[in-house]
């Protein structure tokens, strides 16, 4: 019985569950570490982005004979005065539109008032289905107006932090780029045989997913992000501009992505002109179908083979575990575990196969 598949999953799944149930215990040992993680992920994380973004630049280079310290150098050059450049070009539209909407949000605010207490005087004049709605809108509106109050509040205090990480990111960034290639042999010389290649091939695996999934969210983003400024400057959408380098951001995550992008511009679309709305969401929809249709097969591809629903399921239950931050990198956590999981699934077979013939 010991042999067989469940009895050995069965004993797996208590160990690991035990092993969960003393770390729980016990994490008042781990806090220190903890708050260390806490710390450095953030620039961690964006500074691995900027390498899988730029490691193509530099690979280039250096196939041409340019030294690693030249390399390194010029990226660092170029992103600078693409962000420079970035800023001198759309730097007082941004400025001009941010001031508007300063200077507007008490009238937006007063519209969506007026809006909701019309809605609620009326709500017994509308059929039972739909007032039940609008109680539970009322609901979650009082929520996400308590959740949001607190978000702002601690960005407002995380303000402080800003100067940490733009020291913290560069310095993960520029070490990055210098010694990458250093990372995988740290960890496989540990091994031996067949093992240490093993651990090499998934090595490589992890590192060509994230590099794909990276690199191809953000071309998809900016492609999205263009065509939705391209739409709102036809229908003459209010804070284009804002709302497209919101939507850039938010287009990021799979398939949520670009709707939570859309309930800002639907806002401004109900405040500027209740017609836009439909205009806001015909720009979103086809969006959203050019990118369905020919952006994400063209540029993704099925590099991460991970069903839509399986990627929906796993960008909800990270939300709720870890929030903004869980939703962001929910997609390629789950990849390279997939890619951990499938590694070690054809290693026992192999193994297994082995014992058979060597029997």
């Amino acid at each position: 019985m010991t042999r067989k598949v469940w009895f050995q999953v069965g004993v797996g799944v208590l160990l690991a569950l035990l092993i969960i149930k003393y770390f729980i215990e016990i994490h008042w040992i781990f806090s220190p570490f903890v708050i260390i993680l806490k710390a450095i992920f953030i620039p961690l994380l964006l500074g691995g982005v900027l390498y899988y973004v730029t490691e193509p630049i530099q690979r280039f280079l250096e196939n041409r004979n340019w030294p690693r310290w030249a390399s390194i150098l010029t990226i660092v050059i170029g992103l600078i005065a693409l962000v420079g450049g970035f800023g001198w070009i759309v730097g007082n539209p941004i400025a001009e539109q941010v001031n508007n909407l300063v200077k507007n949000i008490p009238m937006i605010s007063a519209s969506i008032q007026d809006a909701a207490d019309y809605v609620f005087k009326n709500k017994d004049n509308f059929p039972p289905q739909l007032k039940d709605f609008i109680d539970n809108m009322a609901n979650s509106m009082q929520h996400f107006a308590v959740v949001a109050s607190k978000g702002i509040v601690s960005f407002l205090q995380s303000v402080v932090s800003v100067s940490l990480l733009a020291i913290l990111i560069p310095f993960f960034f520029i070490f990055m780029l210098k010694d990458h290639e250093k990372f995988a042999p740290s960890v496989y010389k540990y091994f031996s045989g067949e093992r240490r290649e093993w651990v090499k091939k998934t090595l490589s695996e992890i590192d060509d997913v994230l590099r794909s999934y990276i690199q191809g969210q953000l071309q998809i983003s900016f492609l999205l992000a263009l065509i939705m400024f391209v739409g709102y400057l036809i229908i003459g959408l209010d804070y284009s501009l804002l709302l497209v380098i919101f939507a850039f951001f938010m287009n990021m995550i799979p398939f949520i992505g670009p709707w939570i992008a859309f309930t800002p511009a639907l806002i401004v679309a109900i405040v500027q002109d209740p017609v836009l709305v439909i205009w806001v969401s015909v720009v979103t929809l086809v969006a959203q179908q050019i990118d369905s249709n020919f952006i994400t097969p063209n540029v993704m591809g099925k590099t991460l083979d991970i069903h839509p629903l399986t990627v929906i399921t796993v960008i909800l239950a990270a939300g709720n575990i870890a929030g903004f931050i869980g939703i962001i990198i929910a997609v390629p956590f789950y990849a390279v575990v997939k890619v951990i999981a499938s590694n070690i699934y054809d290693e026992r077979n192999a193994i297994k196969k082995k014992a058979t013939k060597s029997v």
